[in-house]
C-alpha cells in the first residue's frame, strides 16, 4: 500500500512538473519547490550519475516514477496546451501570474530559516531578477525558428547544446526551459516533434533522441552545481530563486510577444481576473496536495 501511495504521489508530482515545463514562463523546478521535493529531485538526478550503487538504484526508482507522470503530462501539454496558448494566451498568462505571485510568499515561508538574518544576500535576488529579465529580452528579440526536418551536423550540435542549457533551466525554479528553447528558436519545432511522436509519426524520432542526449549532458554537468549551491550556500541560492520567480512575472507578461504569430504584451486591459484567481486556486490545491503527501509518507 505504501509503495502504491508513493507511485501515485510521484506520478502527480511529475505530471505537474511537465505541465509547467511545457509552456514558456513557468519552470517545473518551481512546482518541485512548492511541492517540497526539490532537494530530493536534484539529489536524485546527481546520484543517478555520481552516487554509489545503492544511491543510483534509489535515484533511478524515484526518477522513473516521476518520469512516468512527466511524460504523460508533457504529451498532454504538447497536444492540448500548445494550441490553448496560441488561442488564449492572455488568459493563460493571467493564470500563471496568479500562480507565481502567491507562490513567492510560500517559498519565503518554507525557507524562512535560510533567509532570516541573511538580508545582505538580497543582492542574489536582484541578480536572479536581472537574469530572467535578460533572458526574456533575448526571447523577444528572436522571432526565428530552426528547421529540424532536415538534420545536418550543424543542426545536430545546435539542438544538443540548446537541450543541455534548457534542461539546466528547467530544474531551476523561476527560469523556464521552454523560454530558453524560444530564444534558440526551437520551442515550436520541438513541441511539434513531440506532438507528432505521440501521434505515432516517428520521422521526428532522430531529433528527439538528440534532444534527449543533450538533456542528459545538461543534467550531468549542471545539476551537480545546483546541489552543491543548495547544500553549501542555501541562503544565497534561495534568494536567487526568489529573484528568478519575481523576474518570471516579466517573462509571463511578455509571453504573447514570443508566439509564432506575435501579439502585444499583456496589459491591464488584456489581464483576465478570473484566470488570475484560478491560478491562485491551483496553488492552493498544490499546497493541499503537499500536505496530503507529507501526512502519507509513512
Amino acid at each position: 500500500m505504501k509503495k502504491l501511495k508513493e507511485l501515485i504521489m510521484n506520478f502527480i508530482q511529475g505530471f505537474c512538473m511537465a505541465l509547467a515545463d511545457s509552456v514558456p514562463g513557468v519552470s517545473g523546478g518551481t512546482i518541485a519547490f512548492l511541492l517540497g521535493f526539490y532537494d530530493k529531485f536534484i539529489s536524485s538526478l546527481d546520484n543517478l550519475f555520481r552516487g554509489n550503487l545503492e544511491e543510483k538504484k534509489s535515484a533511478l526508482i524515484f526518477l522513473i516514477k516521476l518520469g512516468i507522470g512527466w511524460i504523460i503530462g508533457f504529451g498532454i501539454a504538447a497536444t492540448i496546451l500548445a494550441n490553448l496558448f496560441n488561442t488564449q494566451i492572455y488568459a493563460m498568462s493571467s493564470l500563471f501570474i496568479g500562480f507565481i505571485i502567491f507562490a513567492i510568499p510560500l517559498v519565503i515561508y518554507e525557507e524562512k530559516d535560510s533567509l532570516k538574518s541573511n538580508y545582505k544576500n538580497i543582492i542574489f535576488a536582484i541578480l536572479g531578477i536581472a537574469l530572467v529579465v535578460a533572458i526574456t529580452l533575448l526571447t523577444s528579440s528572436n522571432g526565428q525558428t530552426v528547421d529540424i526536418n532536415n538534420l545536418n551536423i550543424g543542426t545536430i550540435i545546435y539542438v544538443f547544446i540548446a537541450a543541455a542549457i534548457a534542461i539546466s533551466a528547467m530544474v531551476l525554479p523561476g527560469i523556464s526551459g521552454s523560454t530558453l528553447l524560444l530564444i534558440f528558436g526551437l520551442y515550436i519545432p520541438i513541441m511539434t516533434a513531440v506532438k507528432e511522436f505521440f501521434h505515432f509519426n516517428f520521422s521526428y524520432l532522430p531529433v528527439l533522441i538528440i534532444l534527449g542526449l543533450g538533456i542528459i549532458a545538461g543534467i550531468v554537468f549542471f545539476v551537480r552545481l545546483i546541489r552543491k549551491c543548495l547544500e553549501n550556500y542555501r541562503g544565497q541560492s534561495i534568494y536567487a530563486i526568489i529573484g528568478m520567480m519575481i523576474g518570471s512575472l516579466y517573462s509571463i507578461i511578455q509571453g504573447p510577444t514570443t508566439l509564432s504569430e506575435p501579439q502585444a504584451a499583456m496589459t491591464f486591459g488584456t489581464f483576465n481576473i478570473l484566470f488570475f484567481i484560478l491560478g491562485i486556486l491551483i496553488l492552493v490545491a498544490l499546497q493541499g496536495l503537499k500536505i496530503f503527501m507529507d501526512k502519507n509518507k509513512d
